[in-house]
């Protein structure tokens, strides 16, 4: 092979642009010699390279979302303890509305209990009220009765026992009890029957009536006098008798 004479004893000077291409080249060339020589297992370094970086990510990825855990659960502690706040609040508050309610119903109760005691007792007092006025009305009657008085003659006599006969129950009337005085004594209390059967008897009638001893005893009237000759008592005790026997000494038209 024929030498270049005229070459030798003389380098070619690289320029910088020619320096960089052969550097490139050569990396370039180590790249691919790298690249055919790497054995199989090679494919799984890769793919382990690769799939760290993912990994890596994810990790990131989790404490996002334990951060966000994190904060949704401390959100969710804060409205827990603010419901539960609120619920105590509402509790106190509906403990406090039902204690005044029954301190409410208890003082109504109580008051109900002393507006019924006082009515009670005023009630206590206007009977007593009323159960003195009743007593002294009683005996402002009583008075005026036992004060009326009467004229001591015949009218008079009539007159009360009229009005023993009324409170006792006897029937009979000024008319029928005035009539048979008449009749019998002429308004005499004092007059006497000394010649009839009865008189024959040893029993003589008596009085205004002419009521005989045995039947003024039987037919006496509480209240009046046991003397035979005492007009009102004799007056009393013949009407008595005459009720019995005929119903009333308004019936009494003869001797009885």
């Amino acid at each position: 092979m024929l030498k270049n004479i005229a070459a030798r004893g003389r380098s070619p000077k690289l320029t910088k642009l020619h320096k960089y291409s052969v550097a490139g080249v050569a990396t370039l060339g180590a790249a691919t010699l790298a690249f055919s020589l790497a054995p199989g297992g090679s494919h799984t370094t890769t793919d382990a390279a690769t799939s760290t970086a993912p990994v890596a990510y994810s990790g990131k990825q989790i404490k996002g979302v334990e951060s966000d855990v994190a904060g949704t659960s401390a959100a969710d502690l804060k409205a827990k303890t603010i419901e539960a706040e609120h619920k105590a609040a509402d509790s106190a508050a509906a403990a406090k509305k039902k204690a005044a309610a029954a301190a409410a119903a208890k003082k109504k109760a109580a008051a109900e209990a002393a507006a019924k005691k006082a009515a009670a007792k005023k009630a206590a007092a206007d009977r007593a009220k009323a159960a003195t006025a009743s007593r002294s009305t009683q005996r402002i009657k009583m008075q005026t009765v036992s004060a009326k008085t009467y004229a001591n003659n015949l009218d008079g006599w009539i007159r009360e026992s009229l009005d023993i006969m009324k409170s006792k129950g006897i029937p009979g009337s000024y008319h029928g009890l005035h009539k048979n005085i008449m009749r019998e004594s002429s308004g005499n209390p004092m007059a006497i029957n000394d010649w009839d059967i009865n008189a024959i008897n040893g029993i003589p009638s008596k009085g205004l009536l002419q009521v005989i001893p045995p039947t003024f005893k039987a037919y006496h009237v509480a209240g009046t006098s046991w003397n035979i000759y005492d007009p009102v008592a004799n007056i009393t005790a013949a009407a008595n008798y005459a009720a019995d026997k005929y119903g009333s000494m308004d019936n009494v038209n003869s001797a009885y």
